[in-house]
């Protein structure tokens, strides 16, 4: 398999000012080619340390892709770098400049003197234009290295990528292909998930599968090689299939697709209604359903009744039932749901309350103790979770997924 590297640029990524995920993307584009990514590189605006990360990286893959400084500014020293590595001079193309002269004009803007810099190559370079942004890219070789400089700006690098870098994997590399595909679980640990797939998790097989935690889920990674797109496919089927049968209902979703989103298609699907009553996570649960573009046809309101007196004004939870068994029960709980779908006519309610922390806890209820109670067609289930008290975030998280994976248990049925 070929190997690449990547080699980002730039201070603010080493300062925790800028997550570089331009280099998860080129990983993942790479791997989807057949290209393993061997390194990668994050360094300073600093001419001799770029120059270095090259030469380290040209020790350990064909092809070298490298993004950020190519900007105007003093602090843009990568093509002085590259044109180091490569024992070359910079060379001035006019044509080059003329174009970034345009693009400014198109826009009703002027020119910058210091935009004259980004006119220059080393010498013997191929430009990679830049549609959407002032920045050429360029390509360089260097005995049996290619070395494929881009923007940093992740917009202007994930398109000179797919016009210029992909066509030239596709036709350079043989007809070997990788294939990833993703299966999303909610309700087992990783641990669990292990044990259950046995053989499957074997190292050195094919397809290869990699387990890891997303935002309160597990991510199946099933990575499968071929001598074409279409085998590859048919390996992984093969193993969903099996992965299916083997951890059942933990399995909610493929690829990209979140949990609010299949819950989303279960409500439009079986043509119901919705409505949340939430406490500890203040409101998560509605934003994660409202994020998803048509919410309106089954989303009918929400309540976020955070304190004891507008669980009881707002939603009308019996005051005895909060002081007989307090605010963080399964009475209460089941109150919230009950009242809010009498309230609203909606066919589904979901509610939530608990202590999410990092106060507020006690032996008897400690953090992390969450009541979710869900309301449909008349019958109403609560269920008790007792979630690591990580932080307050956390809580609140695995609290509203689990009320997402409680509707979805109920509605798939």
């Amino acid at each position: 398999m070929k190997k690449a590297c990547i080699v980002s640029i730039g201070n603010e990524l080493l300062s925790g000012q800028t997550v570089d995920t331009n280099a998860s993307w080129l990983a993942a584009r790479l791997f989807e080619k057949g290209v393993l990514t061997a390194g990668v590189w994050q360094v300073p605006d600093e001419k001799e340390r770029i120059v270095k990360a090259i030469q380290d990286a040209s020790q350990q893959g064909e092809l070298i892709v490298v993004t950020g400084g190519l900007g105007p500014t003093d602090d843009d020293l990568t093509r002085n770098a590259v044109a180091a590595y490569l024992g070359v001079e910079l060379e001035f193309h006019d044509e080059i400049l003329r174009a970034m002269n345009d693009f400014f004009e198109k826009r009703g803007k002027t020119m910058a003197p210091k935009n004259r810099s980004q006119a220059y190559f080393p010498t013997g370079a191929a430009i990679l234009d830049n549609p959407i942004g002032t920045a050429p890219g360029f390509w360089a070789r260097k005995k049996d290295i290619d070395i494929v400089v881009m923007p940093g700006v992740p917009a202007e690098m994930k398109q000179m990528f797919t016009d210029h870098v992909l066509p030239f994997l596709e036709q350079s590399l043989s007809t070997a292909r990788v294939v990833c595909r993703k299966l999303r679980c909610l309700g087992a640990g990783e641990s669990e998930i292990a044990q259950k797939l046995g053989n499957l998790m074997e190292r050195g097989r094919n397809p290869l599968i990699n387990c890891t935690c997303g935002s309160g889920d597990i991510i199946m990674h099933i990575n499968a090689t071929a001598e074409d797109e279409k085998t590859a496919i048919q390996m992984i089927d093969d193993d969903k299939t099996a992965i299916r049968e083997c951890l059942g209902e933990w399995v909610y979703g493929e690829d990209d697709q979140s949990l609010p989103d299949v819950v989303a298609d279960l409500l439009k699907k079986h043509h119901k209604t919705m409505v949340t009553a939430e406490s500890c996570t203040g409101g998560l649960l509605s934003q994660m359903l409202t994020e998803i573009p048509g919410s309106s046809e089954y989303l009918l309101a929400g309540w976020v009744t955070y304190s004891n007196e507008a669980k009881i004004r707002l939603l009308g939870v019996p005051e005895k039932l909060i002081a007989d068994f307090g605010a963080v029960s399964a009475p209460v709980a089941q109150s919230m749901a009950t009242q809010a779908a009498q309230r609203s006519g909606a066919d589904i309610a979901v509610a939530i309350t608990g202590i999410a922390g990092p106060g507020g806890g006690t032996d008897e209820k400690p953090v992390g103790l969450v009541y979710i109670s869900v309301f449909i067609d008349g019958d109403c289930k609560v269920a008790e979770h007792r979630f690591p008290a990580v932080n307050r975030h956390w809580v609140r998280m695995r609290s509203a997924l689990a009320a997402l994976n409680h509707i979805r248990l109920r509605l798939q049925v």
